[in-house]
C-alpha cells in the first residue's frame, strides 16, 4: 500500500460495457455515481472501539522508580 493519500495515487478502474452500445454521457453518468458512492463509503467508515475489559479499568498505574537521592529510612545524620 502507499503512503499517499487517495487524491494522489493513480489508481485505475476497468469498465467493460458487457451488453448494448453506452455512448459517451452514459458512461461519465455511470462513473460519477459510482465515484460519488465510493466517496461516501469512504467517509462512513470506521473502525469499532476496542471494548475496554474490568480488568483494564481497575488496575493501578505502573510503580515509580525508587528514587536514588533519598537515602535509606530518609536519616540524614
Amino acid at each position: 500500500m502507499s503512503d499517499a493519500p487517495h487524491n494522489e495515487r493513480d489508481e485505475r478502474l476497468e469498465l467493460q460495457v458487457l451488453r448494448g452500445t453506452a455512448n459517451e454521457e452514459e458512461l461519465a453518468a455511470l462513473i460519477a455515481v459510482l465515484s460519488e458512492a465510493y466517496v461516501a463509503e469512504e467517509a462512513a467508515a470506521t473502525v469499532p472501539e476496542r471494548p475496554v475489559s474490568a480488568w483494564n479499568l481497575t488496575r493501578r498505574g505502573m510503580r515509580t522508580s525508587v528514587r536514588r537521592d533519598i537515602p535509606w529510612g530518609r536519616f540524614t545524620g
